[in-house]
């Protein structure tokens, strides 16, 4: 339940950080919010098992909410192809897997 719920609130983070650019896709500005985004819900909703929550639902939220959820407005941006997990958010899933180790 913990790992849904920080999967859930890093994903409405995510759509709201991501950002539409023209010829490149969705991107995600500020790569470190999303990571102590993760630990610190995961802290607050359960300290004793918080060490893998924040890397699954840091990874898996940014992924949702700046992916998935976004996807109508790749189509806005009237490009002829868009690349799941592209334009930062791989910088980002990284920055989360990293951070997140170090945070708990």
């Amino acid at each position: 339940m913990l790992v849904l719920a920080t999967i859930a609130i890093v994903a409405v983070v995510s759509y709201l950080l991501s950002r539409p650019v023209p010829d490149k896709g969705i991107a995600l500005f500020s790569p470190f919010t999303l990571p102590v985004t993760a630990a610190a819900v995961a802290l607050l909703l359960d300290p004793e098992r918080a060490a893998p929550t924040p890397y699954i639902g840091g990874t898996f939220g940014a992924l949702i909410g700046a992916d998935l959820m976004t996807l109508g407005r790749i189509k806005r941006l009237r490009m002829p192809i868009a690349a799941i997990g592209g334009v930062g958010t791989f910088d980002v899933v990284f920055t989360i897997a990293v951070l997140d180790v170090l945070l708990t």
